[in-house]
């Protein structure tokens, strides 16, 4: 059997890694150097800052699931708060917590590497610390690496999933043109160089690709985890003590 302590030592430095570098990244906003974020949307815009706030989100879930599950060992009432937050922790690991942040990280370094201007204008080196945007578009990927490989989720239902994740990205295709009908401003440079048609097929091809990485997250949970923990039965950490799901 695998402790509860063991997730709970590595959520809360993570949570409050991602506190730090939110923090870090409002400084920048807040000082007016980025001069995007003083505009229309401001930071909200931003995927990358969105993810930011996602992972943030999750695994402050995941602290505080953590931390119910010590307190539910002799409380009824607190072991179904622990089954529901952990039903909660799962949702947002499977449905939008690793495919958009896998997303995020692979669509800005495929595009870094085809053309940063695309992307990344290199004006933004003398502005974003090279930690910081490492921070934000390459752990990101390490620690969603490390949750799925270190804390045993159960998948929850592919439909509802799927139902989740394509709303989120279709909200923000939404809001990203929204902005340009509003502000005239394109929020990534790429977008503003493809013309109508090409601009639907790279919208589109972006759903399709965040979908496609839900179902990797599956497929590496299932390979690391086995067959029998993904959509239908619950974890088999379990304590002895209290039949209680963990990770």
């Amino acid at each position: 059997m695998v402790s509860r302590r063991a997730p709970l030592i590595f959520h809360l430095p993570v949570f409050l890694w991602y506190l730090f570098v939110l923090h870090q990244d409002t400084l920048l906003t807040g000082g007016g150097r980025l001069l995007g974020a003083g505009t229309y949307g401001g930071r909200w815009k931003y995927l990358t800052f969105i993810n930011m706030v996602l992972q943030t989100t999750f695994f402050g879930v995941c602290v505080l699931t953590d931390l119910v599950w010590r307190l539910s060992q002799s409380d009824k009432r607190m072991q179904r708060l622990s089954l529901r937050m952990s039903a909660l922790q799962d949702w947002l690991f499977s449905a939008l917590a690793f495919p958009i942040g896998f997303f995020v990280v692979m669509s800005f370094w495929i595009l870094y590497a085809y053309d940063r201007e695309l992307v990344y204008p290199e004006q933004l080196d003398k502005i974003i610390p090279t930690w910081l945007n490492h921070a934000m578009h390459t752990v990101v990927l390490v620690l969603l690496m490390l949750e799925l490989f270190v804390v045993q989720h159960r998948w929850p239902n592919h439909k509802g999933c799927l139902a989740v994740l394509v709303t989120f990205c279709s909200s923000y295709l939404l809001w990203v043109l929204w902005i340009q009908h509003r502000s005239s401003i394109w929020v990534y440079p790429i977008l503003e160089v493809l013309s109508p048609i090409g601009l639907c097929i790279f919208l589109t091809a972006a759903v399709l690709v965040t979908v496609s990485l839900y179902v990797v997250g599956e497929k590496l949970h299932r390979w690391r985890w086995g067959k029998s923990n993904s959509t239908e039965q619950s974890p088999v950490l379990i304590q002895p003590q209290c039949k209680l799901r963990t990770h």
